[in-house]
């Protein structure tokens, strides 16, 4: 057995983790650096039982979850970004394929043509609907103050009631 197989189990078995047995035991009786290290760490162990532990201030457990969720929220963050660029990068190229895929193959210039067809015909409905649009607006604004003085008059006749 070598020293830094013993010296890794050496705060283990001063601790009391640890029973040393077989090779280890063997090699703590016959190396002095070995035996030396483990009657060090014991001490230490010992020191550190016999030393009163601090006690944490009270706002020590606060404090330490608002930092633990301050730092959760900047990673959920940073991954949040991470997707939406992710999605916009996608997008983009979608759109990009899209169109070459539009300009490649010619339908663009039947596009062009259907855009101005679409155009013209909502040209020409808001030509025919524009004369009688002063009686639509009338109508509408009757039949919204007949609802709203139905309204005032139920809640009036709900508060009686109840």
């Amino acid at each position: 057995m070598f020293c830094d197989e013993a010296l890794d189990a050496v705060e283990a078995i001063a601790a009391g983790d640890l029973t040393p047995e077989g090779r280890i035991a063997a090699h703590l009786a016959t190396c002095p650096n070995c035996a030396t290290a483990l009657t060090s760490a014991r001490a230490l162990d010992e020191m550190l039982r016999r030393r009163p532990a601090p006690q944490p201030s009270a706002q020590f457990t606060t404090k330490t979850l608002a930092r633990v969720r301050r730092a959760r929220w900047r990673s959920d963050q940073r991954v949040d970004v991470a997707f939406n660029v992710g999605i916009g990068v996608i997008v983009l190229a979608t759109l990009g394929g899209v169109w070459l895929l539009l300009v490649r193959s010619g339908l663009i210039a039947v596009g062009g043509g259907a855009v101005d067809l679409i155009s013209a015909l909502f040209v020409s409905a808001a030509k025919r609907v524009a004369p009688a649009l002063p009686i639509y607006t009338g109508a509408a604004a009757l039949v919204g103050t007949a609802l709203a003085i139905w309204w005032w008059a139920e809640r009036g006749s709900g508060m009686a009631d109840g």
